[in-house]
């Protein structure tokens, strides 16, 4: 599983968190965890009602069509671990039939005119925004986050339909005459034919709207594999295309895990595949597809660092952290997990852990939630360890919110927020992407040594530096190593009609999601040279004549 994200919601630099809940504890020296009962208004699912369990579809041929598999996985709500439906692992038989299905769709699709594509993708965007409501509420049951982090999350994909209405113009190709004598050259974009999706849990409907757009806008058939954990937004959005008039076969939705996986990146008739998730996986995917000679882009982990310098807005910079830090319980791949604080910046910890501390917990449901729950069991057992590891190489807890406890909802996945001082680049919390509502803390004296701090890592999704000062800016723009960068900005992810440029261990393949470098990706360029050769036409007069009919 893995992550991207968006610019999470700033609290004004006047204001600040404004809940508070006292079972996040004061700093604690034992790395043991510990669970604190929490004071909350929480509401007690003691009576939740008892309902049959759905097994989710297939969609092949632009309509739902049930599974026959007997191997059936989980959809469980985090904050309560009720299991709300379950995804099939698609057969070997139902994949292929998937695969024949978008072929046959992938040659009539590539003859659709492009201001037809675009006609369905703008009753697309249509049915999105009439529906917004109504996949954010899926999101926040089977991911955990809050309804204002969900809708986000849709709306963030909305805008990359927004961007690939404009299709015609970005796939146009380019030409110039008399490159020899009677020799024109012409260039033309193509569709590749059949492309595939896998996106992760963090962004059940974001991620899935960088890729269907701009693969069914230029012209592909496009196979998504959904997160097995939250595979009802994609659900959802399948209908939509439906209802869009987009042909039967031109988006299909293929559930499962490993299986599906290995089978989408070594499938012959498969040109090309979009991968964000974990770098474990991403690496795996990256190999098995290279290898199997398809296009391939992979956006994987992140370490992304926020540097402060003393001239900062100091209210501004701690809203922007905490919201970066802990929105979504960091399981976002542009969460900011590291602060580094130069010089006297290191004034502000005292404030950042108070603001931290003051963060609500719960379940994404309560409109009062600012943290929700983790994914899985697994992913909170994986990330405490990395905590209490650190502690045990020597960081500080200086915010312990590792035994946290929502009242109601005590099987739930919940960590509040954790801050730790005292990190050393040796640490595993700084070593591991930890995605977790988890922040460590570094201090140097310099920018010059902040900028070699940052430059070191292995990552490069995003960096963000906090001051008032042009030259540091201009500076650290220059200096630093990441392919995405914020001046006082938190999360600098750029908007669609820009590109996604992540950089380092952080991507694989040469093509970044959306924008131009999209487009690149899911066509191929043909160039045409062509020669033509001036005639007399006297002779055949008759033959050019307009007859004005």
């Amino acid at each position: 599983e893995g992550s991207c994200s968006y610019p999470v919601t700033v609290f004004p630099s006047s204001s600040r968190p404004s809940l508070t809940h006292p079972g996040i504890r004061p700093p604690l020296h034992d790395p043991s965890p510990k669970l604190l009962s929490r004071q909350t208004t929480t509401s007690h699912p003691a009576k939740r009602a008892k309902m049959s369990v759905e097994t989710l579809p297939l969609w092949i041929d632009g309509e739902e069509k049930p599974s026959t598999s007997t191997k059936l996985l989980d959809v469980k709500d985090p904050a309560t671990q009720d299991v709300l439906c379950r995804v099939p692992c698609a057969t070997q038989a139902e994949m292929e039939a998937i695969v024949q299905s978008a072929i046959a769709a992938a040659k009539k699709w590539r003859e659709t005119p492009v201001q037809q594509r675009c006609r369905v993708l703008i009753k697309l965007h249509s049915l999105l925004v009439a529906n917004q409501g109504r996949i954010a509420d899926v999101i926040v049951a089977e991911n955990g986050k809050t309804k204002a982090d969900a809708m986000g999350d849709v709306f963030r994909g909305i805008e990359v339909v927004e961007h690939a209405i404009a299709m015609p113009s970005m796939t146009m190709g380019e030409s110039m005459e008399q490159i020899s004598t009677n020799m024109d050259t012409h260039t033309m974009r193509q569709p590749l034919g059949v492309v595939a999706g896998i996106a992760p849990f963090n962004f059940p409907a974001m991620i899935v709207l960088w890729m269907l757009p701009i693969a069914i806008g230029t012209g592909n058939a496009f196979i998504l594999k959904p997160s097995e954990r939250v595979p009802g937004a994609a659900r959802i959005i399948a209908q939509l295309t439906a209802e869009a008039g987009l042909p039967k076969g031109v988006f299909s939705l293929l559930h499962g895990g490993k299986e599906a996986v290995d089978f989408l990146c070594t499938h012959a008739a498969i040109r090309a595949v979009s991968f964000v998730g974990s770098g474990h996986v991403g690496k795996i995917v990256h190999s098995l597809a290279s290898a199997a000679g398809k296009r391939v882009q992979c956006n994987m982990g992140a370490k992304n660092h926020a540097v402060v310098l003393p001239d900062c807005n100091a209210e501004q910079t701690l809203n922007g952290i905490i919201g970066a830090a802990f929105g979504a319980a960091g399981q976002r791949c542009m969460a900011i997990s590291v602060v580094v604080l130069v010089g006297s910046a290191s004034a502000l910890l005292a404030p950042l852990v108070e603001k931290a501390r003051a963060l609500k917990v719960g379940r994404g449901a309560d409109e009062t939630t600012e943290v929700g729950p983790m994914i899985s069991p697994e992913a909170k057992t994986r990330a405490l360890k990395i905590v209490f590891d650190s502690v045990a190489s020597g960081a500080v807890l200086a915010l312990d919110g590792t035994g946290v406890v929502v009242p109601g909802y005590e099987q739930g996945n919940f960590i509040g927020p954790v801050v730790l001082t005292g990190v050393t680049t040796s640490m595993q919390c700084y070593t591991e992407e930890i995605f977790a509502p988890v922040l460590c803390i570094m201090t140097v004296a310099t920018l010059d040594e902040a900028i070699s701090l940052v430059n070191a890592n292995s990552m490069g999704n995003g960096v963000a530096l906090f001051t008032a000062s042009g030259g540091a800016a201009r500076k650290f723009s220059h200096e630093i190593e990441v392919g995405q960068i914020g001046i006082n900005v938190p999360v600098p992810v750029p908007l669609p009609f820009f590109s996604w440029s992540s950089s380092k261990g952080s991507l694989l393949g040469e093509h970044h999601f959306y924008g131009k470098s999209a487009v690149d990706f899911y066509t191929q360029i043909k160039t045409v040279v062509s020669r033509w050769e001036h005639r007399d036409f006297d002779s055949d007069a008759g033959s050019v004549n307009f007859s004005g009919r």
